[in-house]
This record gives structure tokens, C-alpha cells and sequence, in this order.
């Protein structure tokens, strides 16, 4: 019982860790390459890394349960679910690392947060009622929104608007995941859209971009810690520790990389903000907490499992 507690808890904050500085990596890799080359290779090391994970995951299933296969259905669900993931991936991720080339690492790490508010009211749309909690966390998270980026002259700059582009896509993402995970191995998943990000990002490198070998060979560094690390690593922390653990508590933990990300812009970049981005980042972390309370009567009924 207290291991399942540590791994619960532990894990989550541990991904949210490996998410938050991997925004610090990600803004370094942006001051030398262009964005759909960064992301072609960081998704082409994460889908080897992935690749050999899924093997050594499948040889143990395949050990315990006799030798059986996975049926004909689920490898053309996983199939469907990698294109479909992949995609909105590419977009979420280029459009992210387009924003961290005039951005801070710190605010893009807020900005991007949001997609945990974003989800529940996407979800209206797909005829699931969204709590009063949830509107309330859109009026602080529109508020926040303002202070980290609206100049004084009401301006929002490139950067901070492809970011928040950027999140939309990522909670497009997330409500797509949680469509095929149910049908297929969640790590499996993980590296079939990792392919779909390698390929997509690589025709987008060839069609608009110069890639550099020069420029790859000098941030090989925060190319090997995103592709390995955060889109590797962190993903399994996160499937480790949402198995048999309440989804709410778990993605409350996970929304920490925001915080994160700001200590670790400002400790290794340098990164400043002012006192109106910094309320702003307080603004949008409350509205994060308070889209992941459940409601009073669902809290009484999680209180009493």
C-alpha cells in the first residue's frame, strides 16, 4: 500500500520535473535550429528509445502469457491512433518550439498549461457536463493570461500567441489519446505517434527549413534530454504512475511543470519576468489547481473509496 502511495504521488512530479526543464532545453535547441528540424530529431530519438521499450515490454508479455500475439484489431487501432495522435502532436509540438524562439521558457511553460483547462471545455462539446469550478478556473486563467502577455500598449507578442495556439493543440491531443488508449498499450501508442511526429516534422524540415548538421552536433545536448527524457522517459512515468491511481490527483501533479519550468527558466537561463507576468503565472497556476478539484459531491464520494 505505501509503495503504490510513493508511486502515485512520486512519479507524477517527477514527470512534471523532466516536463518543466525540458522547456529550458527546448528554448536552448530553438536558438539554433529551426523548429520542425528540432523536432524531427527529438522525435527520431524518442522513437528509438520508445521502440526498444515496447520491445522489452512485449517480451514480457509475450513471456507470461504464452507466447500469444496481439490480435489483428488492435494493431490496426494502434495504426489509427499513431496517425491520429501523431498529427495533432506535430502541430502542438512546432508550433511550441516556433513560440520558444521569442519567448521565455518560464511563460511558455504557464501559457502551455492551460490545456488543462482547455480539456473540460472541449469536452462540453462532446456533450460531457464541465462543474462550475471549471469556468471559474477560465475567468482566473484569462486574467492570468493577460498579465503574462499583454503588453501595455494591448499588444500579445508572436511567441506567447503560437504558445497558447500551442495548447489548444495539446488538449486536442490529450482528448485523442484518451480515445485509443483505451484500445491499445499506451506505450505502444506513445511510439507509433513518435514515428507519425518524426516524419511529418522531417517533410516540414525538407519543404521550409535549411537544417544544419553543424547546428544538430552543437545541441545534441537538449536534443537527447527532450527526445529521450521528457518524451520518453516522462511518458512512462506518467502510465506508471496513472495505473490504478485517481486520474485527478495524478493530473494536478503533472500540471506542476508550469512551476517548474518558470524555476528553471529563471535558475539556468536567466530568464526575468515582472511583477505583473509573475501574478499572472500565480493566476494561472490556481486556475490549473482548481480545473482539477472534483466537485464537492464526487470529492465526498473519492473521500469515502
Amino acid at each position: 500500500m505505501k509503495v503504490n502511495r510513493i508511486r502515485q504521488n512520486v512519479l507524477p512530479v517527477l514527470a512534471a520535473l523532466i516536463w518543466g526543464t525540458a522547456f529550458v532545453a527546448q528554448s536552448v535547441g530553438a536558438d539554433y535550429v529551426e523548429p520542425f528540424t528540432f523536432n524531427a530529431a527529438r522525435s527520431a530519438v524518442a522513437f528509438l528509445f520508445l521502440l526498444v521499450l515496447c520491445a522489452v515490454f512485449r517480451a514480457l508479455r509475450k513471456r507470461d502469457s504464452g507466447g500469444a500475439e496481439a490480435s489483428a484489431g488492435s494493431r490496426k487501432d494502434l495504426i489509427i491512433g499513431g496517425i491520429c495522435c501523431g498529427a495533432a502532436l506535430t502541430v502542438a509540438t512546432n508550433l511550441q518550439q516556433k513560440g520558444l524562439e521569442t519567448t521565455t521558457s518560464g511563460k511558455a511553460g504557464f501559457i502551455t498549461a492551460l490545456y488543462i483547462v482547455i480539456v473540460p471545455i472541449f469536452s462540453v462539446f462532446l456533450k460531457k457536463k464541465a462543474p462550475k469550478t471549471i469556468w471559474i478556473s477560465v475567468v482566473l486563467a484569462v486574467a492570468g493570461l493577460y498579465c503574462l502577455c499583454i503588453t501595455e500598449d494591448f499588444t500579445i507578442t508572436s511567441g506567447d500567441f503560437y504558445i497558447l495556439l500551442c495548447a489548444v493543440c495539446f488538449s486536442a491531443h490529450i482528448l485523442v489519446i484518451d480515445h485509443f488508449t483505451q484500445k491499445v498499450d499506451g506505450v505502444e501508442l506513445s511510439c507509433a505517434q513518435f514515428l507519425v511526429v518524426t516524419v511529418l516534422s522531417s517533410i516540414g524540415m525538407l519543404a521550409t527549413e535549411s537544417p544544419s548538421m553543424e547546428a544538430l552536433r552543437i545541441c545534441i545536448g537538449p536534443i537527447l534530454y527532450v527526445g529521450i527524457l521528457s518524451s520518453g522517459v516522462a511518458y512512462t512515468l506518467q502510465i506508471l504512475a496513472q495505473k490504478d491511481s485517481n486520474p485527478t490527483v495524478v493530473s494536478l501533479l503533472l500540471s506542476l511543470e508550469s512551476v517548474f519550468a518558470t524555476l528553471a527558466g529563471a535558475i539556468i537561463l536567466h530568464d526575468q519576468m515582472s511583477g505583473k507576468e509573475y501574478f499572472g503565472c500565480v493566476l494561472m497556476l490556481v486556475a490549473v489547481v482548481l480545473a482539477q478539484l472534483p466537485e464537492p459531491r464526487k470529492r465526498t464520494a473519492l473521500e469515502q473509496q
